[in-house]
């Protein structure tokens, strides 16, 4: 959900060394696939927009004042495409956070990793380059996982949550392919551009709760949290914001930024834990057959579009 910046090639790592650069951006995967649940626990439809003003309002002004010198050298025309990529990211978590309320973490955690998919398949149609056979066939074990899992113990149509969930995979593709051709993004600091289009979206949230017919209030949402509630927000804001973004910032200049996307890509594998040993979800046959193909399919796609 957040971008780096890439500082040349990283130095090579001692085995050792390696390892405990690895742990920190280990621990981002997990926090991530347990934000499913977290989400799941602390929203309900009427509350999705109220949890997202909370959330993001809770990081952004330490966000700010961490980098308030760096967005002062942000000019108008970066202001403008970092804008415009908060209001894609906006939609983004709308989709997230109203589809984990309509369906299990397990299965949104698992069916959002289809953007490992869906990017490369993007990349190639905007370029009009054939992808190539290996990676077709990543791509079908991937989807065919994505029909097995959302089946559940039985041949169903998929719910509004997976929908929305898989809308959500597009929508994130969409962010990539912005995010590499606005020309006026590119050279703009990490730190900054997350940090306006964090804004931008808070602002696209705040607008929706305002409105009537949206849901309860963030006001009202916040006084009526208990302290398993505030420890869920607290967990989506402090751990799954700004600690993930900050240990991308720093990993990708330690290690790699090949070695981080395999690592950040165990994330659905650890939604599926949450969701099952945390959650008491279950899975029947066919969605286990869906878990072990989706993830067989993802890694198989990343290794073909490497």
């Amino acid at each position: 959900m957040t971008s780096s910046a890439v500082a040349g090639p990283a130095p090579a790592l001692a085995p050792r060394r390696g390892w405990l650069a690895d742990l920190p951006v280990l621990a981002v995967a997990v926090v991530w696939g347990g934000s499913y649940l977290a989400a799941k626990g602390i929203t309900a439809a009427h509350t999705v927009v109220a949890v997202l003003v909370l959330r993001f309002a809770l990081v952004l002004p330490v966000l700010v004042i961490a980098g308030r010198r760096r967005l002062r050298a942000l000019t108008p025309a970066q202001l403008r495409g970092a804008g415009v990529l908060g209001l894609v990211l906006g939609g983004i978590f709308l989709l997230e956070t109203y589809g984990v309320v309509h369906t299990s973490a397990t299965n949104a955690g698992l069916i959002i990793s289809l953007t490992m998919i869906f990017t490369p398949l993007a990349e190639a149609a905007v370029r009009r380059t054939a992808p190539s056979a290996g990676f077709l066939g990543a791509a079908a074990v991937s989807v065919a996982g994505v029909v097995l899992l959302t089946q559940g113990a039985g041949f169903t149509a998929p719910s509004l949550g997976d929908l929305l969930i898989l809308g959500a995979a597009l929508a994130r593709t969409l962010h990539v392919l912005l995010m590499a051709r606005t020309k006026a993004v590119q050279d703009a600091d990490s730190l900054s551009l997350t940090t306006v289009q964090l804004a931008s979206a808070v602002l696209v949230f705040a607008v929706l709760a305002a409105l009537p017919g949206t849901g309860a209030s963030p006001r009202s949402v916040a006084a009526g949290f208990g302290a398993a509630e505030w420890a869920g927000l607290v967990f989506l804001s402090v751990f799954c914001t700004l600690f993930a973004f900050f240990v991308q910032m720093w990993a990708v200049r330690s290690t790699s930024p090949s070695r981080v996307s395999l690592l950040l890509g165990t994330e659905p594998l650890w939604a599926a834990a949450a969701g099952i040993a945390i959650g008491g979800e279950q899975l029947g046959a066919p969605g286990l057959v869906g878990v072990v193909l989706v993830l067989a399919g993802t890694a198989w796609g990343r290794r073909a579009a490497a």
